[in-house]
């Protein structure tokens, strides 16, 4: 994921890049044709806001996750700590660190009742990132969290307990696995020294090899499948393991590619939802029947897009744990969130949490804030649609659900309320009615040359609003 962050910061003309992408993505989705994957996603659409938490081994030296170990000349793959002058080296203190890990303050409970606090109502965790360190306790490799200090502790299995944990809350769950795998020899195999973030070897010149590999990702999928109670999304990153037909030349850092690293999604996804009806499967950036929703990263979509899609987005400015992190604010993740959604797309929010099981206080602040906004005016997020007829509007973005209107005026600090709203593009019938969510009191409006005008009594009871944006509701009946 890491990747795609430092590629928005490097190259300016990369949000025509990603508008072109949305735009075939539009052109070449595919519905799925199960009916319980298609009430999943519905149910998934409805949600619109969820919590993704990045967690492994990097936590520990607060650096990028996983991407130091990748042998390729950017910035996002900068080695830190020991070792960094010597590749080799470094990698062995990297992989040193499941001896270090232990988590004592580890409390999924806690995260849970934050998120659900928040509002948010789906999960994604990472159970395996690109560096092959296991967050669950896979049979397939002694790589992984029940293989370090915290392994005698009741809670040692990460994976099963958060998912439980949100399950319980009721929160839709997914486990985020990473596709490569730099750790295992099958994938990285010592015969060929890694050049860059693909398998070392040709895995047309060596089938054995990548038979195994396969075997070894269907293996660990299909534990995740099993072991780990009522699984909603398989959330599959690491694009470039891909069919080398699936390649899009005209998205740039897919034609760094060399070779097809097909792993077989047809049986994963046919035997994952043998065992998990109805599960939605997200093969990030793969266009196609594994792609249930697409997932531009820390990117909106310039215009409302049909299909399903989500945001993914970090809080701060990490994925992973940073022991000083630079938060975004509870009213620029509220105009986030409102602007995506008006773009009938959800947000998943990134969260690391910090090498002994927590999160930063100011996350936590984050969370709370955002709780008491989506407390008042959460029913023009969760069940509408996005608006694609009434147009973006100064400050107003809008939702709809039914001949219900939301319109969401994000507000600048400090800004006090006007005595009157201006929204062109409303045909509204004679016995509309207005009220802004946080009051009782309907509004008077008119219709004057094309416009609806929406009065603010001076005297009205503005208690109950919430700064950061305000809602009027217009029930169109």
């Amino acid at each position: 994921m890491r990747y795609f962050i430092i590629f928005l910061l490097c190259f300016s003309n990369i949000f025509a890049t990603f508008a072109q992408q949305h735009s075939e993505q539009n052109l070449h989705y595919i519905a799925p044709k199960d009916p319980l994957v298609q009430s999943k996603l519905a149910d998934w659409s409805n949600r619109k806001f969820g919590l993704l938490m990045h967690w492994g081994l990097y936590a520990q030296w607060g650096i990028v996750e996983s991407w130091s170990l990748c042998p390729e000349d950017e910035d996002w793959c900068r080695r830190f700590g020991p070792n960094k002058e010597d590749w080799y080296a470094y990698k062995k203190s990297y992989e040193n660190l499941q001896n270090t890990f232990n988590p004592i303050h580890f409390n999924p409970e806690k995260w849970s009742a934050a998120a659900k606090d928040a509002g948010m109502k789906y999960v994604v965790f990472t159970t395996k990132h690109h560096d092959g360190f296991c967050m669950f306790d896979t049979k397939e490799t002694d790589y992984k969290i029940t293989n370090t200090p915290y392994k005698n502790d009741p809670k040692s299995n990460v994976a099963k307990e958060i998912f439980a944990a949100f399950r319980k809350d009721s929160f839709m769950v997914g486990a985020y696995f990473s596709k490569p795998d730099w750790h295992t020899p099958y994938y990285w195999w010592p015969g060929f020294p890694p050049k860059d973030r693909n398998s070392s070897y040709h895995p047309k010149k060596y089938p054995l090899l990548w038979e195994k590999y396969k075997q070894f990702t269907f293996n660990q999928i299909q534990e995740l499948m099993t072991d780990y109670g009522k699984m909603d999304i398989l959330w599959l990153d690491g694009g470039w393991v891909r069919p080398f037909t699936t390649i899009d030349t005209s998205v740039s850092w897919q034609k760094t590619i060399p070779f097809d690293q097909d792993i077989d999604m047809a049986k994963i996804a046919k035997r994952s939802r043998e065992l998990q009806p109805g599960l939605l499967v997200v093969d990030r950036t793969v266009t196609g029947e594994f792609e249930n929703y697409v997932t531009p990263e820390h990117q909106i979509p310039d215009e409302y897009m049909e299909i399903p899609w989500e945001t993914c987005l970090t809080m701060g400015n990490s994925w992973g744990y940073t022991p000083k992190e630079n938060f975004k604010s509870a009213r620029k993740l509220i105009e986030i969130l409102t602007e995506i959604v008006s773009k009938n797309g959800n947000l998943l929010l990134g969260i690391g949490p910090s090498p002994d099981g927590e999160f930063h206080e100011e996350a936590y602040a984050r969370l709370a804030e955002i709780g008491k906004w989506m407390k008042v005016n959460n029913e023009a997020i969760y069940n509408t649609k996005g608006d694609n007829k009434i147009g973006k509007q100064g400050k107003f973005v809008f939702t709809l659900n039914g001949n219900t209107i939301y319109a969401i005026y994000r507000t600048a600090e400090y800004e006090k309320l006007p005595k009157s709203f201006e929204i062109n593009n409303l045909k509204l019938n004679p016995k509309a009615k207005i009220k802004l969510l946080g009051t009782n009191e309907n509004l008077k409006w008119k219709a004057l040359d094309g416009k609806t005008i929406i009065e603010i009594p001076e005297k009205m009871n503005i208690s109950g609003l919430v700064d950061y944006a305000w809602v009027l509701k217009i029930e169109n009946q």
